[in-house]
């Protein structure tokens, strides 16, 4: 079994298009979407839920109304300005806990958050686990890890080739928790400055973590001059660009249809995506001496 987390180091590059992609050309596989935070890889595969679960992370400060004494010193104290006429609000409260420990009275406790969900579901190309943070809730590496992990377990009881994570944007904590551990990482990036600088940082990211990385500029033929200098500076650090895929309004009108776009249009889009695929088990099966992904 082999994990393959698609990356971008930002937002808005194509990474739940080309995982939606890949959930169609790969034979056996559990999906993840690692994107807790703003999930949308659901949206496109339409799955049909089969579990929920509660997650439980971070905690919230509550006052007993009938030991408070109204003293005003958690109010006073409290430097997030979460507690106005001794109540607590929930959203901005950060869980330090401070206003439990200088309450005279101990009218104030700390309960755990109900900070999400994640699901396992069904989908037309196989097992989905995703997730939903609340609003305002955090800890989203550790929910990241949660998926992850039921990913793995349902995977192995399936005895399925791979484990294809749609991941979430920038180099923060949900990105480490999605990298960490895993195979390969796909890295997806735009040929813009904004998109050549994300690529470096994530790029780095993976580095530090060892996980190994490929290249797939998306939409590289919108500034060729840009492309081009991506190529370069990825000859320059030894990693390889699997593909180049053209710009193309085919993506959009199958994302409208609800539909990966090999499946919407045989076009050069649609080709381009199958070849990196392709590439994408080739490299796996050189580094680890297994046999490429039959699609």
């Amino acid at each position: 079994m082999k994990e393959v987390v698609v990356l971008s180091g930002k937002g808005g590059t194509g990474k739940t298009s080309i995982v939606g992609s890949f959930a169609a050309l790969a034979k056996s596989k559990v999906l993840v979407d690692c994107d807790v935070d703003a999930a949308d890889l659901h949206l496109l595969l339409q799955p049909a839920r089969r579990e929920r679960h509660e997650f439980w992370s971070g905690q919230t400060a509550f006052i007993a109304e009938d030991r408070c004494t109204q003293c005003g010193l958690c109010q006073e104290l409290c430097r997030f300005k979460a507690i106005k006429d001794f109540r607590v609000d929930p959203i901005s409260c950060e869980g330090c806990g401070f206003c439990s420990r200088i309450c005279p009275t101990e009218a104030i406790t700390m309960k755990e958050n109900l900070a999400g969900h994640w699901f396992i579901s069904d989908s037309r190309y196989g097992p989905l686990v995703h997730a939903q943070l609340g609003v305002a809730q955090e800890n989203s590496g550790k929910l990241v890890a949660t998926v992850r992990q039921q990913a793995r377990q349902m995977a192995e009881k399936e005895v399925a080739d791979y484990i294809i994570s749609d991941g979430p944007p920038g180099i923060g904590c949900p990105v480490i928790s999605s990298l960490t551990g895993a195979n390969l990482a796909l890295l997806v990036t735009e040929p813009t400055l904004s998109g050549i600088h994300d690529l470096e940082r994530v790029l780095g990211v993976c580095r530090h973590f060892g996980v190994p990385a490929l290249v797939c500029i998306n939409k590289y033929d919108i500034n060729e001059d840009n492309a081009r200098h991506i190529e370069s500076y990825c000859r320059g650090q030894g990693i390889e660009i699997a593909v180049k895929v053209p710009f193309d309004n085919a993506v959009t009108e199958a994302i409208v249809r609800g539909l990966p776009v090999v499946e919407y249009t045989e076009g050069v889009v649609s080709i381009e995506i199958t070849k990196l695929w392709q590439n994408i088990s080739d490299f796996l099966a050189r580094s680890q001496g297994g046999t490429g992904a039959n699609i």
